[in-house]
């Protein structure tokens, strides 16, 4: 028996759930059972369950406001930061974005089933690889109530089971667009338990899905660099993930100045709180005296703080002096750190010792640098006259994304579909024998 009940998150209800290891093995088991006929069924019944999903969105927009109206309500009042807020918040144009994101997963190929070219060995045998899925996922989470929306998309295109634990601060928006994935689901006639979210906001919840590796075969974590690190530490299973995104945009001294400035005012300012966000502005020492003073001057009218080296401070003395925290700070806000670097391998040589491997970019004109960037900066994605802000699954073309991964296993950058599947070998031969 479970009743609704408020929980220690101050207007929130939620199943009063008195056995969390009870409650949350048997998601685990039932997310096994669906695995078994989500894995097999058609891309036909698959895209069906996502337009519905994304149908239930739009029609039920108004109550996503509310929902995520009482969640942004008990966030200000319990003081979040401005970070997590921009992160929580749903209006309109993103509610939007969930539902496009949702009809352009379904436009993609399905990914599961598919050959790759098979090879001819002397024994006669033909080889190839086919794409399956990774079985049951678990995706644990914190503020971002459209990784809801976004994870249940890709697994259920990829074939996946997955189970969604959200963050408390995001419990009413969550649990609406939960209800809308269910109408998906039944719409479909595929097992509800394909998309599966813990109800309960209890901390135990988490310790017992990292637990449950008979029925689990990986966790990917959303949320801030404690959330990572606990599970990182803890998880009996694969983790997908990254721990910061501390990314870097490096002005070369032969980039065009006024589109320079452009791609480096847009890099941080477009959305604070996303990991896309650059953290550290490095600028070539030829290209300095004349860059800074204009970059000073548009990051000050958005309102920037800027955190500068020695050299940043004798062109422009406003700037606060940077120190080596500040290096290896994401701030996830309207701070940024700027170096003068004397050459592209110092900007190169500052990113392998303070980046996190996850999104950094050089402005030039000379693609000879640029290719050599490309190649020498071991970053999930490295870019070329582009803004870091850039690095998102949707902008990468896969509709959406489960999470960025800073991994070098399996999966790296902005996990899509694809992503979530493997290769398992086919092998045809005509009653053949090894002799």
């Amino acid at each position: 028996m479970t009743e609704l009940i408020q929980s220690k998150a101050e207007g929130v209800s939620e199943p009063q759930i008195s056995d969390i290891k009870g409650y949350v093995r048997g998601l685990g088991e039932s997310a096994r059972l669906a695995a078994s006929s989500l894995s097999v069924a058609s891309s036909a019944k698959k895209n069906e369950a996502l337009i519905a999903i994304a149908n239930a969105i739009e029609l039920n927009a108004d109550g996503l406001l509310q929902a995520n109206a009482m969640d942004m309500k008990r966030a200000t009042t319990h003081s979040l930061d401005a970070a997590l807020l921009d992160r929580l918040e749903l209006n309109a144009q993103r509610i939007k974005s969930m539902a496009d994101g949702l009809r352009s997963v379904a436009a993609q190929d399905d990914p599961v089933g598919s050959l790759s070219a098979t090879t001819q060995r002397p024994s006669g045998l033909q080889i190839a690889k086919m794409r399956v899925p990774l079985g049951v996922i678990g995706v644990i989470y914190e503020s971002r109530p459209n990784v809801t929306a976004d994870a249940a998309a890709l697994c259920i295109k990829s074939g996946n089971v997955v189970i969604l634990r959200g963050g408390s601060e995001a419990v009413e928006s969550n649990r609406a667009i939960a209800d809308c994935i269910r109408q998906g689901l039944q719409a479909a006639q595929l097992p509800s338990a394909a998309v599966q979210w813990v109800q309960t906001t209890d901390r135990e919840a988490v310790g017992e899905l990292l637990k449950l590796d008979d029925c689990i075969d990986v966790i990917i974590p959303r949320g801030g660099k404690g959330l990572v690190k606990r599970i990182s530490e803890q998880a009996r299973v694969p983790v997908i993930k990254h721990l910061d995104g501390i990314c870097h945009v490096f002005i070369d001294e032969s980039a065009d100045r006024p589109r320079a400035i452009d791609v480096a005012l847009n890099a941080k300012t477009y959305r604070y709180g996303i990991c896309g966000s650059m953290e550290t502005l490095l600028i070539h020492k030829a290209e300095a005296a004349l860059s800074l003073p204009e970059l000073v001057h548009e990051f000050d009218a958005k309102g920037v703080e800027l955190r500068g080296c020695e050299q940043c401070l004798q062109i422009c003395s406003s700037m606060l002096p940077a120190t080596q925290t500040d290096w290896d700070t994401e701030y996830l806000g309207p701070i940024l750190s700027v170096r003068i670097v004397d050459d592209m391998e110092a900007a190169m040589a500052h990113i392998a010792r303070h980046g996190s491997g996850h999104t950094d970019a050089i402005v030039t004109e000379n693609m000879s640098r640029g290719r050599r960037f490309v190649r020498q900066v071991d970053s999930a994605s490295v870019m070329v006259n582009a803004a870091t802000c850039f690095a998102d699954g949707a902008e990468y073309g896969l509709g959406a994304e489960i999470g960025i991964s800073t991994n070098r296993m399996h999966v790296r950058g902005p996990v899509g579909a694809l992503g979530l599947t493997c290769e398992k070998y086919v092998v045809t031969g005509d009653y053949t024998t090894r002799s």
